[in-house]
């Protein structure tokens, strides 16, 4: 291709920029567009499918829900996992207004679990407190938000552009008034004026090498290659922890992460190779990092997430979760090795090191408005440094981000841009054309990240560190030489020096903390001990005006929520300026560009391109429905799809039509889309009219889904829902007895209590632990008779529901001595609703069971019996235990012993 020039461009103007599409781009595009400001979204794949969300999600991390938690306990909670290091104002924007954000993503119609009452399924991942709210449909995220986006009220104020990549964030006097990039498909060159600037692009991901050695394999999406952060250290913005490496759990030779937030609420864990658990951490961080690496490295390795102890629906139901969301490809890769959750344990390892926000604590430095320190400039998600954001996080601050940027606009579109810069840019695109013939991308850049997983790489060593600051300046004039012929090997030759950047950022960073801290995140082998008094500081830094480096010591913020463990320096300390580094000329960076997927499989006929096309259109029902009548039953599907993409007014009926098609691959998409869509329907009578005639269907998947509906609408009726206990197939049957449990029908729960079904017995028993009837005791006995261990087990917990009393207490005791493990597991945490006198000797007992299961049970228990003397000093025992849960459970309840 020829190299334009530079005053040939595309020129594009808006008040708000929006540079990524991912979840919180996407977030910030919609709340500037909802405040009025006219909004330009740059994205260098395609927005329906990008970022880091693309293939969605399973659960939420950080959900902060009333009643199950609150914002003070999860700010503390972040702040203990970041050594003390946080700025908490801006944690507490994520506790505080997480929930309205999980709130306001059900309006899109994203889906949450939730149980038989509609209350949010929130679950226990970490010992200390309850913030996973699963997902059970989050490979639908993206779309949904693509959805947003494309309404006829947000498209009018928001101009997408697909395959524009920026690379620079222009700046005038100080402030960001828009940015320079190109586009990845024809090699345009761009330029935007703005009136502000948000900077959406995610982790720097692509930072070092999987042990794979495969460049795109990474944990992180490959396409977030630091593109922000360099763009930010560009225009001048300071970054924040970039000492403070991501380094996740995944799978051995595997660039997928090994899920533990799905699987441990189902009873997955993670043990070493003699079967124990061995994290003491409460929280995912990295000092729980630095016990795994430990263990991995040591004789007791390697280390394995357990599952092949569960029941088969239960592993059924998480290959459904683990083989649809975030790496699909995750089944296909069992399946090559042989192996079967059934049979095999899933080896764990851990990841190469990337910046990011979201799972860490490092990027570009905001404020609790996502401003920088640019004036006019903004970061949001995984680019920004608000530790442990996660996505709850991101959408917060790209709400906080769009909502400030559209009220505090800058000279706006139309003012003169900077010229020099421009043309700086332009030689940073396009010098690779100029040298077609000069080493290819992939070789200079896995000898960049070879050199991060050599050098930066914790263990961290100031004589590693120094060398591989000097590589990483000496590699700029090999990055300089990189060539290029098209486009596309254009953005990958800017991705490259991106990665440089962050490289020698994440450097000099590393060699600047003089000690360590965040366990795994900065382990300084030559300074291993933390220094408090030196560093209870963030480390920022900046770009000067000379080019140097500069690093700036900012005190930690007075803490909105006093941790007892860490000690704040006095308010009104000021930022120290250290000395800069060597002048290092940055060399400016651009970023990959991910190939866009087709939204929907295209065969033969040309009526699914006629729907492609019209789902761009923001079209009607009625606009569809001739789709949905068409011969081809692969048209009657794709139309179902635009519909769930769409979600026209009227969706509701025309997919309860569609649950009555003659071919079973289009109703089974329409039961899906409906239990997809159901935060969006309206709970009329009008569409319980509607999916009323299909509890009478001959398919099993459509009556079960159309229960699942009417459940979560409020619009089934107690008489429905018993009536589908006669139901031939037990997953109808499953979903009767949901239906029953959210009427707080504990009698008709009961008569389900003989089904030949195992599943839905085990459903019957929570079902009624779940209503907490003590009128339920009869059946629960008859239950904790049942010849099946796991339904004897969930009968036996369901007593801590409905209160543990005689003679079923004494039932309990019996049951510690059973010979299945779920059973006993399952009485001692029955017995925790049970009276001192009969519970507690009985547990302290089974403090010595051999399952590491039944000790954990016996000791949450044992926690509300702490009064007891007795009690207090088996606890204190089993301070000693060799299992890690079983340790920290004991610890926790004598902290709360009176």
């Amino acid at each position: 291709m020829e190299i334009p020039s530079a005053a040939d461009r595309r020129e594009l103007s808006c008040d708000v920029l929006v540079i990524g599409g991912g979840t919180a781009g996407t977030m910030a595009a919609i709340t500037a567009a909802e405040h009025g400001a006219s909004v330009l979204l740059l994205e260098k794949a395609h927005v329906r499918h990008s970022g880091a969300l693309a293939m969605g999600m399973d659960g939420v991390n950080n959900a902060v829900i009333p009643g199950k938690a609150t914002p003070e306990d999860y700010v503390a909670e972040i702040t203990r996992a970041n050594d003390g290091i946080v700025d908490q104002r801006t944690v507490h924007q994520t506790a505080t207004r997480g929930f309205a954000m999980v709130k306001r993503l059900e309006r899109y119609g994203v889906k949450f679990e939730k149980d038989e009452h509609g209350e949010y399924a929130v679950r226990r991942v970490h010992r200390s407190g309850s913030y996973v709210l699963p997902m059970p449909e989050g490979k639908d995220v993206k779309k949904v938000l693509y959805r947003v986006l494309r309404k006829r009220s947000i498209r009018d104020k928001v101009q997408i552009e697909n395959r524009v990549m920026p690379v620079r964030v222009l700046t005038s006097d100080g402030r960001a008034v828009g940015a320079v990039g190109f586009d990845t498909r024809s090699g345009e060159f761009v330029t935007v004026s703005a009136g502000a600037v948000i900077l959406a692009t995610g982790a720097s991901g692509r930072l070092g090498l999987p042990a794979s050695g495969y460049l795109y394999g990474t944990y992180e999406n490959p396409t977030n290659a630091g593109d922000g952060h360099a763009m930010a250290y560009h225009a001048g913005a300071e970054l924040s922890g970039i000492e403070c490496f991501q380094i996740n759990p995944l799978i051995k030779d595997y660039n997928g992460p090994a899920c533990a937030y799905v699987a441990n609420p189902f009873g997955g864990y993670q043990v070493n190779a003699a079967g124990t658990r061995f994290v003491d951490c409460d929280y995912w961080s990295g000092q729980m990092m630095a016990e795994v690496k430990r263990e991995i490295d040591s004789a007791r390795g390697p280390i394995y997430l357990k599952l092949t102890h569960l029941p088969d629906e239960t592993l059924t139901a998480l290959e459904g979760i683990l083989h649809t969301t975030e790496r699909p490809t995750r089944g296909t890769f069992h399946a090559g090795r042989g192996h079967d959750y059934r049979a095999h344990d899933v080896e764990m390892h851990i990841s190469e090191i990337g910046l990011c926000g979201g799972h860490s604590a490092s990027g570009v430095w905001v404020d609790e408005n996502a401003r920088t320190t640019v004036p006019g400039l903004y970061a949001a998600g995984d680019l920004a440094c608000v530790p442990h954001n996660y996505m709850i996080g991101a959408f917060v601050f790209g709400d906080l981000a769009g909502a400030h940027a559209s009220a505090h606009p800058g000279p706006g579109p139309g003012a003169a841009l900077p010229e020099d810069q421009i043309r700086a840019a332009h030689e940073l695109i396009y010098r690779p054309l100029r040298n077609p013939d000069g080493p290819p991308q992939q070789q200079v850049e896995y000898k960049l990240r070879r050199f991060v997983n050599d050098y930066v790489a914790p263990p961290k060593t100031r004589a590693k560190l120094d060398i591989a600051v000097e590589t990483f300046t000496r590699m700029e004039a090999e990055i300089a030489g990189m060539g290029a012929r098209t486009p596309h090997e254009l953005m990958r030759c800017a991705e490259v020096t991106f990665i440089r950047d962050c490289a020698e950022m994440a450097a000099r960073s590393s060699l600047t903390r003089t000690e360590s801290r965040w366990g795994l995140y900065h382990d300084r082998a030559d300074l291993p001990e933390r220094d408090d008094a030196s560093w209870m500081y963030h480390l920022n830094l900046r770009r000067r005006d000379d080019g140097a480096m500069e690093f700036v010591k900012r005190p930690v913020a007075p803490y909105l929520v006093p941790v007892e463990e860490f000690t704040v320096p006095e308010p009104g300390a000021e930022p120290v300026v250290l000395t800069p580094a060597p002048a290092a000329s940055f060399a400016a960076p651009a970023a990959p560009a991910q190939a866009a997927r087709p939204a929907m499989a295209i065969g033969r006929s040309p009526r699914l391109l006629e729907l492609q096309e019209l789902a761009e259109t923001g079209p009607g029902v009625g606009a569809i429905a001739p789709y949905l009548d068409d011969p081809d039953p692969k048209v009657r599907r794709a139309a179902v799809a635009t519909l769930t993409e769409v979600a026209p007014d009227g969706v509701a009926g025309a997919l309860a039509a569609a649950l009555g098609d003659p071919h079973g691959s289009v109703r089974r998409a329409a039961a899906t889309a409906l239990r997809e869509l159901v935060e969006v329907l309206p709970a009329t009578p009008d569409v319980r009219d509607a999916l009323t005639p299909s509890l009478g269907s001959e398919d099993a998947i459509v009556r079960a889904a159309v229960l699942d509906v009417l459940r979560a609408l409020r619009l089934g009726s107690p008489a429905a829902f018993g009536d589908a206990l006669r139901d031939a197939d037990h997953r109808v049957r499953l979903q009767a007895v949901r239906g029953l449990v959210a009427h707080d029908a504990a009698d008709e729960v009961a008569r389900a209590a003989a089904d030949a079904s195992r599943e839905v017995r085990v459903a019957v028993a929570h079902g009624l632990g779940t209503i907490g009837d003590p009128a339920a005791s009869g059946a629960l006995g008859r239950l904790v008779g049942d010849g099946d261990d796991l339904v004897r087990a969930a009968a036996f917990e369901a007593l801590a529901g409905i209160g543990c009393r005689h003679p079923l207490d004494l039932a309990a005791v019996d049951a510690l001595h059973d010979a299945a493990w779920q059973v006993r597991t399952g009485a001692a945490r029955g017995l925790a609703a049970a009276s001192a006198d009969v519970a507690a000797d009985p547990l302290v007992k089974a403090l010595d069971d051999p399952h590491l299961d039944v000790r954990k049970a016996a000791v949450i228990s044992l926690a509300a019996f702490v009064d007891v003397a007795a009690v207090q000093d088996a606890l204190s025992r089993a301070q000693d235990d060799p299992d890690a849960d079983v340790r920290a459970y004991a610890r926790r309840a004598l902290s709360e012993a009176p």
